[in-house]
């Protein structure tokens, strides 16, 4: 009976550390641009660590239940440099969060780092410590040093999604990578000088209080808009349209900020769909408010929100 106990006690808290976790986190790594120099199982073993790395890791202090794990995915297309074992990437990062009462993923982040330039050897530890970013070889440690600014931004997006301004403890830990960031030749992205749209931009833009209310349009737009899809459509699609309004007054006191562009990207066919069964009036106003805000898929808007 005693022996029973306890083997049911274990199993209960494997489940319970299996679902502590905040990441349902998938890292593809496309090495087809590196040349024939470099033993392909390299990044096999390298693919399996970041995975592991990111899906085994507590992020947060809190437990997250399967279901309400973040999906995310990760392609890190890589180029091979002059130097041996050094790596230039890009990086594709997306993630997207369970709509309330139904099995649909609404995109939360989909971006694009074209940035990364880091160093890796067969079977080498990844290591990252929040206390200690830059660790003891720049150009190793700026690998994981970009997956856990993109963790914790994701993180910050996810929370913000849920409850007024809840994401500001990850965008800070995000900030806090930066600020730590490894330094050295071909690492970039970091500063404000590397350019307009990168890592410093995108949190810079999240934790500036000119922009909060980039805060309150993400709560809107996930928590107030789409979780209340299942109930009242209608009312969801009008808190959706105040969402646009939203998004239309801070870009005209803040225009060509990061953030905006960073928002919509992933979203057109998510909102194509949510206005389609709008009466007339509100497809108009829609069509016309995105046409302006998401100007890459204007012509899409204009053709199909007719």
């Amino acid at each position: 009976m005693k022996t029973t106990l306890i083997t049911l006690l274990l199993s209960g808290l494997l489940v319970m550390q299996s679902g502590a976790q905040e990441l349902t986190a998938r890292v593809t790594i496309n090495s087809s641009r590196v040349g024939n120099t470099v033993n392909k199982n390299v990044f096999t073993t390298l693919q399996n660590a970041l995975n592991t790395f990111l899906n085994n890791r507590k992020w947060t202090s809190d437990d997250f239940l399967p279901a309400e794990k973040i999906d995310c995915n990760f392609l890190l297309n890589l180029q091979q440099t002059q130097d041996a074992n050094i790596y230039s990437a890009s990086l594709t990062i997306q993630a997207a969060r369970p709509v309330f009462n139904s099995t649909y993923l609404s995109p939360l982040v989909n971006f694009q780092d074209e940035d990364i330039t880091f160093k890796y050897l067969e079977f080498q530890q990844l290591e990252f410590n929040e206390n200690r970013v830059a660790g003891n070889d720049a150009l190793a440690s700026n690998l994981t040093a970009v997956f856990a600014y993109y963790v914790y931004m994701i993180l910050g997006f996810d929370y913000d999604s849920f409850s007024p301004k809840g994401g500001m403890p990850y965008f800070q830990k995000a900030q806090n990578v930066i600020n730590n960031a490894p330094e050295g030749r071909g690492i970039s992205g970091w500063k404000a000088f590397d350019g307009i749209r990168n890592r410093y931009w995108l949190t810079e833009n999240m934790l500036n209080s000119r922009y909060a209310l980039m805060h309150d349009i993400y709560y809107n737009y996930y928590r107030t808009s789409l979780d209340k899809m299942y109930e009242d459509e209608n009312a969801a699609r009008a808190e959706m349209l105040n969402v646009l309004n939203l998004l239309t007054a801070y870009n005209a006191d803040n225009p060509n900020t990061m953030i905006n562009q960073f928002f919509f990207q992933g979203k057109a066919n998510e909102l194509i769909r949510l206005f389609s069964k709008s009466p007339q009036q509100d497809k108009s106003r829609a069509s016309e408010l995105l046409q302006k805000l998401d100007v890459s898929n204007a012509t899409r808007y204009k053709n199909e929100l007719k």
